[in-house]
């Protein structure tokens, strides 16, 4: 069955996008943060990882680099709410991170568990 991780500084969005995600049948893992998503990921992982980029300690660059420098073939998908240049530079920053779907908080949920399906199918 196919595992999501979800990582997110913002308890409401690790509920809400969980609750999405094992509504469709996904099993999903969740963590508060870069530095519990790498662990959670080294420990199981996960065909996809949804994650913020705007996060304290560990941000979501950091997380990405760190799960590309050590599984190279890591799915993500990046999500932003903003920040001080607004959430549309951020996520075009990841692209040259090899992340190929980045979502602009509020996200659309259609689209999100499309690009899980198409990550998935690539697998």
């Amino acid at each position: 069955m196919t595992r999501i991780l979800i990582i997110d500084d913002e308890p409401e969005i690790l509920e809400a996008l969980s609750d999405v995600f094992e509504h469709k049948g996904y099993n999903v893992d969740v963590a508060l943060g870069g530095r519990e998503g790498i662990e959670i990921y080294k420990e199981n992982p996960a065909d996809v990882v949804v994650l913020d980029i705007i996060m304290p300690i560990k941000d979501g660059y950091e997380t990405i680099n760190e799960l590309k420098e050590k599984f190279s073939d890591v799915n993500i998908i990046a999500i932003s709410g903003g920040g001080t240049v607004g959430p549309e530079k951020y996520l075009e920053v990841v692209r040259h991170y090899g992340v190929k779907y980045a979502f602009k908080k509020p996200i659309g949920y259609k689209e999100l568990l499309a690009a899980v399906e198409d990550l998935c199918e690539k697998t």
